[in-house]
């Protein structure tokens, strides 16, 4: 196993980075593609979300590796390799089994113990399966990776030491008061069908907002959310679509907007935010009457996107306007979470990463293993053909009791020293056995590497429907 991770984050990256570095669907899927196509990379898979890019592939060597995922970040993301190269991380075998383990468990989020970087997880070994990217290693690596983000979220609190980013935005916007009473019978307008954009107006729709307004590109998607969230036995809430080209003239009507799109630009610019607010306050004035200008309520937005759905020039706007965006959250995310939930969540992490290598370098020395059980069944079909042809009086009976006798021996020679040679390899430092049972046994390369390949195409099939 030679993982390799190159990537930048939220911890790493100042938003501004971030923000141009961001990939679209299309730049993903091309970035996968030419990966593969680099010498030193045999399998490759990409982590997008909306604070942190990484590039995971199977390498065969280090520094050229290195090289070259970090110019492919650079050439896909638009971010000069000079001006990105302060701002990425490396990860290298055990350590990025650390690091991606640890992504798993919302140890490494804005959000201390969200839960949605599982989904995320799972769309990006989704999409490098759909591609081929993604052999043995990383199908075995991101599976892993689910199976411990789940352990800890059901054998540890660390759920209680974080929110979902939709959570946590909402808090922040309802400043102190309880989410559901600062939104309840406000009207929203949710921008965006995926997943983030949906978890929103759901939450909005428990919270008991009065209307929602979705808006999308795609209209399907939009329509499939409202059909959602008015669906019998839901929340009740009323919901209905809304042209994107008419987000200037709902944009009066909406009290919370939360916005999460995959545009390159952006959706909301300050000057329809304040055209809003002027409209927003007109009315307001022409309610109080004679009793005086009156006051408009506070519009909330909240900007999921990256990049930025919303112009930060809003800020400006004065306080009749508050925005929340991931830069916000950055700021305001340094809350401290239950230590005892974060070190048991280290421990699970730790112990996992262990059990992963171990097994990983078990495997690797399972080819060699299989060749040589092969070698010596040969030996001993030669051994059984010849002395056939010299004692051909044998009866039936005896040819099979000598036959089976070289067979156990064999057997029993063989057991313990493979029994512990595979021991031996799930240790530390543990790989150099294969190399040298193949040396010690005279084994044919071309043998080992057929079993391996045999071996891949295998847990490649298995892998692909186990998600």
């Amino acid at each position: 196993m030679s993982l390799l991770v190159v990537g930048l984050s939220h911890r790493s990256a100042p938003v501004s980075v971030l923000e141009r570095a961001a990939l679209a669907p299309d730049a993903q899927v091309k970035l996968l593609q030419d990966t593969l196509a680099a010498e030193p990379a045999t399998e490759a898979a990409v982590l997008a979300t909306c604070n942190r890019i990484e590039l995971y592939a199977d390498v065969d060597k280090f520094h050229a590796g290195l090289a070259e995922l970090s110019t492919l970040l650079a050439q896909h993301s638009g971010v000069g390799l000079d001006e990105l190269t302060p701002y990425l991380y490396v990860h290298y075998e055990d350590r990025a089994v650390h690091h991606l383990f640890s992504v798993a468990c919302g140890l490494d989020s804005m959000v201390v113990g969200e839960g949605q970087i599982l989904g995320q997880i799972k769309d990006s070994l989704a999409a490098g399966q759909e591609l081929h990217t993604a052999g043995r290693l990383l199908n075995d690596l991101f599976q892993q990776a689910l199976r411990v983000g789940k352990r800890a979220h059901s054998e540890t609190g660390i759920d209680r030491a974080g929110q979902s980013l939709v959570t946590f935005g909402l808090e922040q916007l309802a400043a102190g008061e309880p989410v559901a009473d600062w939104a309840r019978n406000k009207n929203a307008l949710v921008i965006g069908a995926g997943s983030m954009s949906s978890l929103a107006a759901a939450t909005l729709a428990r919270a008991g907002v009065a209307e929602i307004a979705v808006a999308n590109r795609t209209a399907a998607r939009a329509e499939r959310l409202v059909e959602i969230l008015t669906q019998p036995g839901s929340t009740g809430v009323r919901a209905r679509t809304v042209e994107m080209g008419a987000l200037a003239a709902e944009l009066a009507d909406a009290d919370i907007v939360v916005s999460c799109t995959g545009a390159t630009g952006l959706v909301l610019t300050a000057d329809m935010v304040g055209a809003a607010l002027a409209e927003r306050t007109a009315r307001t004035a022409a309610a109080a009457g004679a009793d005086g200008p009156g006051r408009a309520e506070p519009q909330a937005f909240l900007d999921l996107a990256m990049p930025r759905d919303v112009d930060a020039a809003v800020h400006r706007l004065g306080g009749a306007v508050r925005l929340v965006d991931i830069e916000s959250l950055a700021e305001a995310s340094a809350d401290a979470p239950m230590a005892a939930d974060v070190d048991q969540v280290r421990t699970i992490v730790s112990d996992e990463v262990a059990a992963f290598g171990a097994a990983q370098r078990a495997a690797h020395i399972t080819p060699t293993v299989v060749a040589l059980r092969a070698m010596a069944a040969d030996v001993v079909r030669s051994e059984v053909t010849r002395l056939e042809g010299r004692l051909p009086g044998l009866g039936e009976k005896e040819r099979s009791e000598i036959t089976r006798t070289v067979r156990r021996v064999v057997d029993k020679l063989l057991h313990a020293p493979t029994v512990r040679v595979k021991q031996l390899a799930g240790e530390p430092g543990g790989a150099g056995y294969a190399d040298a049972l193949r040396e010690l046994f005279d084994l044919d390369p071309q043998t080992v590497a057929a079993v391996s390949r045999a071996d891949l195409n295998d847990t490649d099939g298995v892998g692909r429907g186990r998600v």
